[in-house]
């Protein structure tokens, strides 16, 4: 099977430190510090790549069922906003909200129903399965 890789550096403390975060492919290198991931400073966060890494596993996992089903897809647009909240285990991905909207040719029913199943199936819903709520909301464009 396939292995994918991703690199962290960090360093100085945890609030005043920094790091980078860069993808083995090397298509993206960014900043990140605790300004970034709990606050509202400049830089990526391991909770934005999540999110980001979710909208691409849900759509390519809808585009394929839709295809297997025989449906025509034109384009499908995924948000994936993940919630860091505290519990008591600490800070925790609380839940993550997907919202897709795709342009097919498929009533609106079979959408709604393909889409949960692709929420389902996306590897990425799998691994995060500890998250206590994965919600989606779906929307069919007018072609």
């Amino acid at each position: 099977m396939t292995i994918r890789e991703a690199s962290a550096q960090w360093q100085g403390t945890l609030k005043e430190g920094s790091g980078r975060l860069r993808l083995g492919s090397g298509v993206f290198d960014g900043a990140y510090s605790f300004p970034s991931r709990f606050e509202s400073g400049p830089g990526t966060n391991p909770e934005e790549l999540i999110a980001a890494a979710h909208a691409g596993c849900f759509s390519m996992a809808l585009t394929a069922i839709l295809g297997a089903e025989g449906h025509t897809v034109n384009s499908i647009h995924t948000i994936a906003k993940v919630h860091l909240g505290v519990t008591t285990a600490g800070p925790t991905i609380t839940r993550i909200e997907l919202e897709t909207e795709a342009r097919a040719s498929i009533s609106v029913e079979d959408f709604e129903r393909l889409a949960q199943k692709a929420k389902a199936a996306c590897l990425v819903s799998r691994a995060l399965a500890g998250v206590a709520a994965i919600t989606l909301k779906a929307r069919l464009a007018a072609q």
